[in-house]
């Protein structure tokens, strides 16, 4: 992922400092000790993007990191110390932080719900609802959490879903083609019903089932007809208020788009040591 950072690093930079940072060259070009705090019980993610983004400023900034990426930290705790010259510190401040800030925020919403099923069988999955730019990013902190990937992209498994199916004419000729073009990527079919997902149930070359939507009951039923067929992933409306019930049905996984994208980013700040 070192090429992506790096790229990903340099637009946000470009689109922060632009032609220059122009406070920054008020200030008496000094060497300075800065440290980066947390404000907050956080997981912590996001160090590679942090570091990449002062030592791009200026390949001379020091910084010494007192907690690795997956560290739960407390309100006060201070997560790095920073040294090197006051105007290239400031530049680099802001874009750094929102990094730590943002990737913080998903490693930490996904401990916490890894925290509250950590008593069931299902684990937790992240989707592709990231934030563009940000996926492989956001799906490294979903993993620094305690969480499971799912698909990175388009590319990398074959998710059948009703318009995929309605477009190809059925859902059999749906797996038999994706089989024969794709033979090694993995095939999720999307059910909405169970009726729907009795009918999946007797097809063959299937990596798991998808009950979108499903209520408790039906979601009980399903992991009961399902066992020893295929593993079933749960997903819809799920959030930290019933994703304890959704888990205790005994499904395998449970799929949830807003450790991505409905985050708060953790409060973080730098400050001039004295």
């Amino acid at each position: 992922m070192k090429n992506d950072i790096k790229k990903i690093v340099q637009l946000a930079i470009l689109e922060d400092i632009g032609g220059g940072d122009l406070t920054s060259t008020l200030l008496e070009n000094k060497m300075i000790v800065a440290e980066i705090v947390c404000r907050e019980n956080a997981v912590i993610c996001g160090i590679d993007f942090a570091n990449l983004c002062f030592l791009s400023i200026d390949p001379k900034i020091q910084i010494t990191w007192n907690v690795e990426d997956g560290s739960n930290v407390i309100p006060g705790q201070i997560i790095c110390r920073i040294y090197g010259l006051a105007k290239t510190i400031v530049t680099a401040e802001r874009v750094a932080l929102n990094f730590l800030q943002i990737l913080s925020a998903t490693s930490t919403k996904t401990a916490e719900l890894v925290g509250l099923i950590s008593g069931t069988k299902a684990k937790l999955l992240d989707t592709r609802k990231t934030i563009p730019g940000l996926r492989k990013a956001q799906k490294y902190a979903v993993k620094c959490g305690g969480g499971v990937n799912h698909r990175m992209g388009l590319y990398d498994c074959i998710m059948l879903k009703e318009n995929h199916i309605l477009t190809i004419g059925s859902l059999e000729d749906s797996i038999k083609d994706a089989v024969i073009n794709f033979p090694k990527i993995p095939i999720i079919v999307e059910v909405e019903s169970l009726d729907e997902l009795k009918s999946v149930l007797s097809m063959t070359n299937i990596t798991r089932i998808l009950c979108d939507n499903f209520s408790i009951p039906d979601l009980i039923e399903a992991v009961q007809i399902s066992s020893g067929v295929y593993p079933i992933e749960a997903s819809g409306g799920i959030n930290e208020d019933n994703i304890i019930q959704y888990a205790e049905t005994g499904v395998d996984f449970i799929s949830i788009g807003s450790l991505t994208k409905d985050i708060r980013s953790i409060d973080l700040s730098l400050r001039f040591s004295d």
